[in-house]
């Protein structure tokens, strides 16, 4: 699969293209970068203005390779300005995001340019003697784009982040994306919370939002509930409530801890197990073995006015991810419809709710 280069790769090669046609009158096509890794990076330039003697503006078209990058295509825009002294200093511009939360690598009200870009910047910089220089870095449709990204969670506003830690972007790996979920718990946790939700869709995140609770408190953890239950563990978050789906949660009763489809099933066997023990004929229990969906197989159990074995299965995915970070953290958990209400939860979520509820 093809690499490609990080919105700080792009920035980094604006600089260098803008700094050689500012101090060498060279107007470059492409520019050579050496990524943080070693890597060699030849990055195409689309255009370079000379604003006036001392500011430049260069233009480089984002490219993503094989991994689905939201600011694939993009332009990321940096303009250099000659400035007193020695210091570089980053500026966001139009796009670019702002620090407004703790528990990041930046402080607040810092630009959302992280450490990685910020270094191959300097690193650029170190070959030309230029003394101070202010680079802003813009980048094209950012603010839209950023709300199709974590960026409003983790409290970035305005736009995008310039990241990459090597310059390098790499088709997007599983582990690669698990750990762009962890600043979630960081952030809140800086923000004051001990007790988190745990969503892995859409569908917690809005019950959560209608229950009151407040949106730094609610983790999207994706199909990766093991790894995020251990990043929590590892961090002293002191309880977690799962809340979300049935067809999600339902695998967790079963020690599934990796959810996607493709990698751990087994919802309609823990449904009809828990049915069939809670009562449930034999006949009904096939049904559900066959059922296509769960809202199938839900309906089925309700219509046999079995509803309590929804609290049951709550109550086992709660033991199974708290023996699974080995009782580190307690856990309560709340299953609900696709529609959004809710079919059960078990004591522990219950007691959480009742004594804090907005946690």
């Amino acid at each position: 699969m093809r690499s490609g280069y990080t919105t700080g790769a792009c920035a980094a090669a604006g600089v260098k293209a803008a700094l050689l046609f500012l101090c060498n009158d060279r107007r470059v096509s492409a520019v050579a970068l050496t990524a943080l890794d070693g890597t060699q990076l030849e990055i195409p330039i689309k255009n370079l203005d000379r604003i006036d003697d001392r500011t430049i503006r260069a233009d480089v078209i984002k490219f993503s390779g094989d991994d689905p990058d939201i600011t694939d295509g993009a332009t990321i825009i940096t303009t250099i300005r000659l400035i007193e002294g020695n210091e570089i200093k980053f500026v966001g511009g139009a796009g670019v995001g702002r620090v407004t939360k703790a528990g990041l690598q930046l402080a607040i009200g810092e630009p959302a340019i992280n450490p990685g870009p910020r270094q191959l910047i300097r690193n650029v910089v170190d070959e030309f003697n230029v003394g101070g220089l202010e680079v802003t870095i813009s980048i094209s449709n950012g603010e839209e784009l950023a709300r199709r990204t974590l960026n409003p969670t983790l409290g970035i506003e305005g736009g995008l982040s310039i990241i990459g830690t090597t310059g390098v972007l790499r088709p997007m790996s599983e582990d690669a994306f698990k750990r762009s979920l962890v600043p979630q718990i960081d952030v809140a946790l800086a923000e004051g919370f001990r007790s988190l939700v745990f969503v892995p869709g859409r569908i917690g995140e809005t019950i959560a939002l209608e229950k009151n609770i407040p949106r730094g408190a609610i983790i999207q953890t994706s199909n990766f509930i093991g790894y995020m239950l251990e990043a929590a563990a590892e961090r002293s978050v002191e309880k977690i409530i799962l809340l979300g789906h049935i067809g999600k949660l339902a695998k967790v009763a079963a020690g599934v801890f990796h959810t996607h489809n493709r990698v751990g099933d087994g919802r309609m066997e823990v449904l009809a197990a828990y049915a069939a023990a809670e009562g449930l004929d034999s006949g009904s229990v096939r049904k559900i073995l066959s059922a296509a969906t769960t809202e199938e197989a839900v309906a089925l159990i309700d219509d046999k006015g079995l509803q309590r074995v929804y609290n049951v299965i709550a109550a086992r995915a709660s033991t199974r991810a708290e023996r699974y970070v080995f009782g580190r953290l307690k856990v309560g958990t709340v299953l609900a419809a696709f529609d959004g209400k809710i079919l059960g939860l078990d004591d522990t979520a219950q007691k959480f709710i009742a004594q804090s509820p907005a946690l």
